[in-house]
């Protein structure tokens, strides 16, 4: 399934990249996924808490920083398998400033595909992409209250 879409984030384009490209920041923004550990370059294990419609469970994944052309576009890759069965997201994000609305914004940009298989495949790929939508949404509105907290 295709999912693209933007997000005006308040902070510099360098900080903003800073910011994504940074484990411990990643980690307070990721829905479900509380904590990365390093585990090569660019790559961190995590546990995922997600749920989809009826379905809900703990993932055991990865999160993959790659494709890095700082400070505009790298690409994001998020897997994980449990026991409802397996997801994986993959996305590029870009960055520029955009200052339409006031000094210091930075338009991301990001588009990609997600997979989910197993049991939660079965819930129809209409709840998948409502629930990937949601996600998306809740890590971008964490991601500028992170932004704005680090100005004050």
């Amino acid at each position: 399934m295709k999912i693209e879409g933007a997000a005006l984030l308040p902070a510099p384009r360098e900080n903003v990249w800073k910011s994504l490209t940074d484990p411990s920041f990643l980690s307070k923004c990721l829905p479900g996924a509380p904590e990365l550990k390093a585990d090569g370059l660019g790559r961190y294990k995590a546990s995922l808490k997600i749920g989809i419609a009826a379905f809900a469970g703990k993932f055991d994944g990865a999160v993959q920083i790659s494709d890095e052309h700082p400070p505009e576009s790298f690409k994001l890759i998020i897997e994980g398998r449990g026991a409802a069965g397996f997801m994986k997201g993959e996305g590029t994000i870009t960055l520029r400033e955009d200052n339409r609305q006031g000094p210091n914004q930075t338009e991301l940009r990001y588009s990609g595909g997600t997979q989910v298989g197993g049991v939660m495949a079965s819930v129809g790929s209409r709840m998948v992409e409502a629930a990937a939508k949601q996600m998306i949404q809740q890590f971008f509105d964490t991601v500028a209250e992170q932004l704005r907290a680090a100005r004050k």
